[in-house]
């Protein structure tokens, strides 16, 4: 790969899990009280329209994964209450497989939302983070999310962090609405919503499909390998361990 241009860089674009996060919390942390909390929820919500709507959408993904030949839990909705054990046995199945589905995605945000405001949960990012963030900032450079995870859920994330609330430093979150994070459009489809070239965008991720689709895309992209005991390659353009080393002062 070219060496990264740092003079070039206007956007940092920054993946969350195992990048400014530490993965266990999404496994171990989140993932769980989603899945706990996933019947409960439901049956106080149900009625709402916004949560009748993902409750529609997961029904349809259902519908697909089944012509997909995928073994998913059978699905019937003759009553609301087998529509209800329905959604939660296909969510949990979901959850289990580490689905990237976008309904499945925004009903965690909202179960995550409620941990978060009560305080059962807190958001987790690297000690090195925040004051990466301030330093880009000094630099004039924009810092925006891409995850997976929903928007909502990305913001209650960096909200309740141990060092204070990170929002205001973060420009944008885009989640799976632009698009899977392996796919090149996804990334032209980011770009194009600034003013910059795709140039002008550092994509940081821990995922190695990720960065190809991002650098296919003309961004330029760095691996990040939190693990210090990975061995770093004599160009710390192609793996970082910290956000230490990324454009410092």
């Amino acid at each position: 790969m070219s060496p990264i241009d740092a003079s070039q860089i206007r956007v940092l674009l920054l993946d969350i899990e195992g990048t400014t996060t530490p993965i266990d919390f999404v496994y171990k942390t989140l993932f769980p009280y989603a899945s706990r909390k996933l019947e409960s929820f439901l049956r106080e919500r149900a009625q709402d329209a916004e949560i009748q709507g993902f409750i529609q959408e997961l029904h349809e993904q259902h519908k697909e994964d089944q012509r997909n030949g995928l073994q998913a839990p059978a699905w019937t909705g003759e009553t609301a209450e087998s529509r209800l054990q329905s959604t939660v046995a296909y969510s949990q199945w979901l959850i289990a497989n580490d689905s990237k589905c976008t309904p499945l995605k925004s009903l965690q945000g909202k179960i995550w939302q409620r941990g978060f405001t009560n305080g059962e949960l807190r958001g987790q990012v690297f000690p090195d983070v925040p004051t990466a963030f301030e330093r880009w900032r000094r630099q004039n450079r924009t810092i925006c999310i891409y995850s997976s995870g929903s928007v909502l859920a990305q913001q209650n994330l960096f909200r309740t962090t141990a060092y204070g609330d990170l929002t205001s430093c973060i420009a944008v979150f885009f989640d799976m609405r632009a698009g899977l994070k392996t796919d090149g459009e996804s990334y032209k489809k980011i770009t194009a919503s600034f003013s910059h070239a795709p140039h002008q965008f550092l994509f940081i991720s821990d995922a190695v499909k990720e960065i190809d689709a991002a650098r296919a895309a003309g961004l330029q992209a760095i691996l990040c390998d939190r693990d210090p005991r990975t061995a770093s390659s004599p160009n710390t353009d192609e793996l970082i361990h910290t956000f230490d080393y990324v454009f410092p002062d």
